[in-house]
């Protein structure tokens, strides 16, 4: 089984000034990245409770992270000093 999904990045709010709709699916986004964050970590540190159940993105990933399952992630950073901040 194999899995792509392109998570666009987070999104800074106040930086973008987005509004509305676009407000909904920035915090979206964030939330789903934070929640695989927090998979991931739990993984790392080999926890008891993996908390796959925090986010849509998380429960969809279910059964593709963790165990016997190779796991690849690839990341499109800006090289651009302003925006090192963003990026580590």
């Amino acid at each position: 089984r194999i899995c792509v999904v392109d998570l666009a990045g987070s999104e800074r709010v106040k930086k973008s000034g987005v509004e509305g709709v676009h407000f909904k699916e920035a915090t979206a986004i964030n939330k789903s990245l934070l929640a695989l964050g927090n998979v991931v970590s739990a993984l790392a540190a080999k926890k008891q409770h993996i908390p796959l159940r925090d986010s849509k993105l998380t429960r969809l990933l279910d059964g593709t992270i963790g165990g016997n399952c190779r796991t690849v992630l690839l990341v499109c950073a800006s090289p651009a000093g302003e925006h090192a901040q963003e990026t580590l």
